[in-house]
């Protein structure tokens, strides 16, 4: 029997969590019981139950809260800190955002700008309210995106810098005598003063040609910055070829934070680079930010300094200054003869050597900016977060730098939903959070283009749904606006709605939307993932090693993230600097044993250079020295010409291959042609991963450890948001590894909070085997825990019935939709009947009474009005067909009254169908658990009676489609939703027996 798709009574049932054999044969046939009503019978274990019911604030989801800059008041403040708190989120990161306000005149940056007394007021105001209500509350390092401040210019030293590039074309033998070429493209708005670095010559060669790009002759290159005088300089090209002669200036990019001004003066973006840069952050902080009020409360509510995605955009070369010096000084040359290479232009090459050496450069150049924004920008702020009380949490992506280093670095590294091409882009920055020994991977999440108003929460759990699976353990919603600012219209002020005139990004959460009384159902849901994907330590099969630290590339691991991810392989990555890490010891044949204790080590080509054969000598001898102490490695391609990534010094690659040939001596290491080979590669060296499924599935994973109880939670999830064939169900067996050979499997519904045993599974050495089935989308999450002393709960390993299930009195009992005599077996053979006897037909719930509310704008832009309408239905239907609900948004109550007779049903599942957005169940005026918004069966059985039942379905909607109509000029191009209980609806009997009894 499936326990998710549609059997012969054509119910479509929920979780199963559970395996066994049909006795005499191997079929699995069995599922777990649906949580959601009635007492629960479970073994004692160490299981956190009050815990896991109950998720603390600490890792409850939080929100983006976006305020249009000091535009705020104390009271409404406090208020929308009550609405967070008492929706069950955990808190939120304030944030200046006004995108959505075109008409920056109604603004009023000197008064109400960010970082004026109006902001502290409103900053005190929140972290006073926040402490009140047990939540925390972060905040941004700045205005909007990136970090900026207001005191210091564009043209000031710590403000972000370019390298601007100016070309002239000399002819052989011609000389030129005049003024240093201007840059290609002119200074932007408030850059006043520029430094001339240097200027070069060097010949053109055709044959290093590539597109648009020019090619260069390498060996040509000259100095001629000795040569300028007062900004002209006379140089006659020699006799061959044509020539160009560059120069390169330095000065301020002049980029400001998004969506500005909100400040004034307004804030320049700071230089990443160096340490300048980062403390004129600290400078403004110390002195304008942190009021003695504000330093007090970050003490009792504060939780994290947070900076959003590095996003310094440029039409030149990032720099900074000394840069040439640094390079010199960490790559061991110089960097003048590569400058022509290196250079941009609109964020594109310019110029060209051979392939080879502008790449190996291009590299170095990267890896040195890496180096500077980590050592100045991401240590210095960390630090310094943490001696005011805060953590430091960021997005150490969007610039070509190593951001697996900087997620070892931060508290709380940050990914994003939005940007994030695939899971592999999670995965990049969970390997630095574990090797440097951090806890939570968050994300923003949920921020839809196009999807303001109209974004489902069932939209957002399916898009999050795999992330957790790959490293992801906190979610920053995307986002909370505050109610109003000047000049908007109904439903209030929103962060990212208009943009550009037309529908902006989700999501503006809150009292505003229909959804929102049923949000703290989500909140608890989400609450609960992240608190078993922060338990213990995480547990990953593979560490593969990373020439580049890069992230947000959607670029996976070969044979890793194609093939191993859908039978069960887990990986994470890893680059140069984190394999020097404390925590990279080699213990048992694990890498990094206190933490994700990886089993091998993978390496292969540098899929960011085309696969190029490539490592460091340090990387290659840290490699070695992992191996000789236990460490598997596995590597793949042709190693026997490989490279070092940089530009080669004398001798280099030669002592490369030489580390390279004892390395492939070591017997812990297997080197592969081809990607096909790599799972025989593994098995010759012993790995195994934690978790097995015999065929190719869309099921991902996460494995946590704590103590020696085994956490796993299980997705049916997409691993990329590319466009594909839509995933579909999954029902099969999968087999968890185990700390505790005596440790059995436990439900923990997601859900519910409710914690129970599964009933039905079989158990090898280290190993437990179960069936698992889950809808597109959905989740579950399972405990490996070992029973108190004599409090080990029944199980069986095969029934011919539906589901099995532990009932009071430590029994097991059977249930099934169908009337029968069914055969479970007990561990050791020994099978035992069951009868379930006549069961009543199903019956579909057509006949509904539905009451209204419609959500309407009211007196002012932050008011909303509603309208109720009473309606009959002899049938369901989406709203917009209801001539009466066409263009209405709200919530929606269904009341339908069923007759069980007067004996009653023994139990009943309610399969509400489809349901458009949010819902909740209420049965003879019992509420019931929170309904699993993915696949919405709820067991109604402990909550019926004889003769009349009432039941009621509570749907919510998104604002969509009244918008559609309120505000036509912004959202009337948007498509009525199919809002409401669309069904179809049937209430389903079940049957129950106990395991053999007579």
């Amino acid at each position: 029997m499936n326990d998710d798709r549609t059997g012969q009574d054509g119910l479509t049932r929920r979780h199963v969590l559970q395996i066994g054999t049909v006795a005499g044969g191997g079929a699995m046939v069995a599922a777990a019981l649906p949580l959601g009503g009635g007492a629960v019978a479970h073994a004692a274990t160490g299981l956190p139950e009050a815990r896991f019911a109950r998720p603390a604030a600490a890792v409850r989801p939080k929100f983006r809260w976006w305020w249009p800059d000091a535009h705020v008041t104390p009271a409404e403040i406090r208020r929308e800190i009550d609405q967070i708190a008492d929706a069950g989120f955990g808190g939120a990161e304030i944030v200046a955002v006004h995108h959505s306000i075109r008409d920056k005149s109604v603004l009023d940056p000197v008064h109400h700008g960010w970082g004026t007394p109006a902001w502290n007021a409103g900053v005190e105001a929140a972290l006073d309210q926040a402490r009140k209500r047990g939540i925390t509350v972060d905040l941004t390092i700045g205005p909007a995106w990136p970090a900026a401040v207001p005191d210091i210019t564009p043209d000031s030293p710590a403000a972000v810098q370019e390298l601007a590039y100016g070309t002239v074309t000399v002819a052989g033998g011609a000389t030129h005598d005049g003024p240093v070429p201007e840059p290609a493209v002119g200074p932007h708005t408030g850059v006043t003063r520029r430094h001339l670095e240097a200027v070069h010559a060097v010949r053109k060669d055709p044959a290093n040609n590539s597109g648009k790009v020019v090619g260069l002759a390498r060996g040509t290159w000259q100095d001629l910055t000795s040569r300028v005088r007062d900004g002209r300089i006379a140089w006659t090209a020699p006799e061959d070829g044509e020539w160009l002669l560059l120069s390169y200036w330095r000065r301020g990019s002049g980029q400001r934070p998004e969506s500005g001004p909100h400040s004034a003066p307004d804030c320049a973006v700071v230089d990443h680079f160096s340490r300048a840069g980062t403390q004129a952050v600290i400078d403004f902080w110390e002195e304008r930010l942190l009021t003695p009020k504000i330093r007090r409360l970050i003490r009792q509510a504060g939780g994290a300094l947070f900076e959003d995605s590095i996003e310094l955009e440029t039409e030149a070369l990032n720099w900074t200054p000394g840069l040439a010096g640094e390079f010199q000084k960490r790559r061991g040359y110089a960097l003048e003869p590569y400058l022509p290479v290196i250079v941009l232009n609109d964020e594109d090459p310019v110029f060209s050597y051979e392939a080879d050496v502008t790449r190996h450069a291009r590299h170095d150049f990267w890896l040195t900016v890496s180096e500077l924004f980590n050592e100045h920008h991401f240590v210095p702020l960390t630090t310094w977060a943490h001696s005011i009380g805060l953590e430091f949490r960021a997005q150490p992506y969007g610039l070509q730098t190593d951001t697996i280093h900087a997620a070892a670095i931060v508290d709380i590294p940050e990914g994003e939903s939005l940007g994030f091409k695939n899971l592999d882009d999670y995965r990049t920055l969970a390997g630095g959070r574990d090797l440097g020994g951090r806890k939570v991977l968050s994300c923003e999440a949920g921020a839809y283009q196009g999807g303001a108003y109209n974004t489902t929460w069932d939209k957002l759990l399916r898009t999050m749904g795999g992330a957790y699976a790959a490293g992801l353990n906190m979610t920053v919603l995307h986002g909370f606006s505050y109610a109003t600012a000047p000049g908007v219209n109904w439903p209030g002020f929103a962060g990212f709605t208009p943009y550009n005139g037309g529908i902006g990004y989700a999501e503006s959460w809150g009292p505003r939307q229909p959804t929102w009384r049923h949000a703290p159902d989500v909140s608890a849901y989400l609450g609960r993932v992240h608190q078993l994907t922060q338990a213990g330590q995480n547990r990953i099969d593979i560490a593969v090693f990373r020439q580049k630290g890069l992230s947000k590339t959607g670029i996976g691991a070969g044979w890793f993230t194609a093939s191993g991810i859908p039978i069960g392989w887990t990986h994470q990555f890893a680059s140069e600097p984190v394999l020097d890490l404390p925590s990279a010891t080699v213990s048992g044949g694990r890498l990094a044993p206190r933490g994700p204790a990886y089993k091998a080590l993978f390496v292969e080509g540098d899929r960011f250079s085309g696969r190029e054969t490539t490592l460091t000598v340090s990387a290659a001898r840290r490699i070695l020295d992992l191996t000789r102490k236990g460490l598997p490695v596995v590597f793949v391609g042709d190693w026997s010409a490989a490279t070092v990534p940089g530009v080669a010094k004398d001798g280099e690659n030669e002592e490369l291959r030489a580390v390279l040939k004892q390395l492939f001596a070591q017997p812990k290491v297997r080197a592969v042609a081809t990607e096909p080979e790599v799972p025989g590669a593994l098995e010759a060296l012993g790995v195994r991963r934690d978790v097995t499924y015999a065929t190719a599935s869309t099921l991902l994973h996460a494995h946590r450890a704590e103590d020696d109880i085994d956490y796993y939670y299980l997705v049916n999830g997409k691993h990329s948001e590319t466009p594909k064939p839509p995933i579909a169900a999954i029902d099969h067996e999968v087999t968890l590894t185990r700390t505790d050979r005596r440790a059995v499997p436990h439900r923990l519904d997601l859900w519910t909070g409710e914690i129970e045993p599964i009933a039905l599974y079989r158990a090898d050495g280290d190993t437990v085997t179960l069936r698992v089935a889950l809808q597109p989308g959905e989740a579950t999450a399972i405990a490996l825990a070992r029973p108190a002393p004599g409090r080990a709960a029944p199980y069986a390993t095969a029934t011919e019935a539906a589901e099995i299930r532990v009932v009071p009195g430590n029994r097991l009992a059977i249930r099934d939709t169908r009337a029968g005599t069914y055969t479970t077996t007990l561990p050791g053979g020994r099978t035992a009947p069951a009868t379930i006897a006549e069961l009543p037909a199903p019956i579909a719930l057509t006949g509904w009474r539905l009451q209204v509310e419609d959500f309407r704008p009211g007196r002012t832009a932050a008011e909303t009005a509603t309208v109720r309408h009473d309606l009959v239905l002899d049938a369901l239907k989406p709203w917009p067909q209801i001539p009466e609900l066409a263009d209405v948004s709200g919530v929606g109550r269904y009341t339908a009254t069923v007759d069980l007779g007067r004996d009653g049903w023994p139990g009943a599942y309610l399969e509400l169908g489809e349901v458009f957005d949010t819902c909740r169940v209420t049965v003879n005026g019992r509420r019931l658990p929170a309904v699993d918004l993915i696949n919405p069966v709820v067991d109604v059985g402990p909550y019926l009676r004889r003769g009349a039942n009432t039941i009621e379905v509570e749907v919510a909607t998104t604002l969509n489609n009244r918008l559609r109509v309120s505000d036509p000029a912004v959202y009337g191009g948007a498509s009525r939703q199919n809002y409401g209980l669309v069904g179809p609806v049937r209430l389903v009997p079940y049957g129950e027996a106990t395991v053999g009894a007579s």
